[in-house]
Parts: structure tokens; sequence; C-alpha cells
């Protein structure tokens, strides 16, 4: 009986495993992160995006104009980007240069806005957010609702906050980005 040798076939697993893995790394960038990449990129506000694929869910981290339009941002990442995306869940974290006043109007509207996040009652959280335009003059919040997700935009001269926070119950108890 033929011995086996070990160099060759210890060098064949090697090159094998480094074709499979590079193949779907190389794969996984360039066909699924860049594409998805310069769909977000090419939205009106958004300065730059960022991409993180796990086998879950997909991560966009978003750097944003202040006069960027949070919802149909993501609205358009989701359908522009649906063939890279597939069944994965998306989830949108989005930043833009915040002023200290921006986190001081939010942290007095946070407690209204987990209340009614949490009774799901989404009103309160137009209600709550035209409140602190009253407390804070000169700062402007919108927001938006979809199926899946709040959207708060807050905006204040060259500064902007963007808050999305999502809609499952079993998710509020911390909010990554807020």
């Amino acid at each position: 009986m033929n011995k086996l040798k070990i160099l060759p076939i210890t060098i064949t697993a090697a090159l094998t495993a480094a074709l499979l893995f590079g193949g779907w790394f190389a794969y996984r960038h360039y066909g699924v992160e860049q594409p998805l990449d310069r769909v977000a990129n090419a939205i009106d506000g958004v300065e730059s995006a960022q991409i993180e694929m796990s086998t879950e869910q997909v991560k966009v981290n978003l750097k944003l104009a202040p006069n960027a339009d949070l919802g149909e941002i993501y609205r358009r990442i989701k359908e522009d980007g649906a063939s890279e995306i597939g069944g994965k869940q998306l989830e949108l974290s989005a930043s833009a240069k915040v002023s200290p006043r921006l986190e001081k109007a939010w942290s007095y509207s946070l407690f209204d806005v987990a209340e009614a996040m949490e009774n799901r009652k989404y009103s309160g959280i137009r209600d709550a957010m035209a409140n602190l335009s009253k407390q804070f003059p000169g700062v402007t919040v919108t927001t938006d609702m979809d199926d899946e997700n709040v959207y708060i935009s807050m905006r204040d001269g060259d500064s902007a906050k963007f808050v999305v926070l999502p809609r499952q119950p079993a998710m509020l108890g911390v909010w990554p980005n807020a």
C-alpha cells in the first residue's frame, strides 16, 4: 500500500480553502456590498455610506447632510438595493454634525417618545416633536413612519440629528442609534 504524502495533501487543502473563502469574500465585497454602497451613495442627502453585512442583516451606516430626508433614504435603499439585501433585515444608522443643543432637545423629548413607542401611539411622537420646536426656537423637527420604523429628523442651522426607531416591540429595549 502506498503511503500518502502529507506535504502535497496539505498544500492542496490550503489552496482549495483559500480559493473557496477568497472567492466568497470577493463575491460578497464586489457583488453585494459595493453595489449597495453605490446605491446608498447615489441618494440625495447622503454624504457617505458604509455597508456591514452579516448572515441575517445588512447594516448601513450613513453620514447625512442636514437637509436629508431620512424616511425617503431608507425606502430608496430598500427598493434600489433589494437584490443585494435579499431576505436580510435592513438596519439604518444615520449621523450628521450634531450640536449640543440638539442633543439637549432630544433628551427633553426622550421620555415622551419612549412612551409613545411603547404604547404604539405614534401620534404622540409628532406631538412631542411639536412641543420640542416650541421649547427650542429654531429647532425644526420632521417625523416620518413606515411599516418598519419611525424616522425623526431634527435640524438646527447646519446641525442635524437623525433617529431611526424600530416599530417592533421586542427591539425597543435599547435604541442603539438614539
